[in-house]
């Protein structure tokens, strides 16, 4: 499917409604203090005016990690997530998933 179609077929899932709907009827959750040790959180990493940024939600501001561009937006995040990376060596729980308007 196109990503239209994938879209639409989505759209029309009442299973995923109604999950949703379910689950916003909770209410959101306190995020947790900067402190407190997460293994299950996301940022995300977003090219603004040439800058990288990191979107946190558990830090009040975004981040910024430098200068970045188009043609090196992945390769500057990247050695963003290698200093994480570098803080606990031994930590394996992670993914990485890029977004990206081009298809492969």
């Amino acid at each position: 499917m196109t990503p239209e179609e994938r879209a639409a077929f989505l759209e029309k899932d009442e299973s995923i409604r109604v999950t949703h709907e379910s689950s916003a009827q909770e209410g959101q959750t306190e995020a947790p203090s900067l402190d407190e040790k997460v293994n299950l959180h996301f940022i995300a990493f977003v090219n603004v005016g040439g800058q990288l940024y990191e979107l946190d939600g558990r830090k009040p501001f975004p981040v910024v990690h430098g200068k970045t561009t188009e043609d090196t937006f992945l390769e500057d995040a990247v050695e963003v997530c290698k200093i994480f990376m570098a803080r606990d060596p031994q930590e394996v729980r992670f993914t990485i998933i890029a977004l990206s308007k081009d298809s492969f």
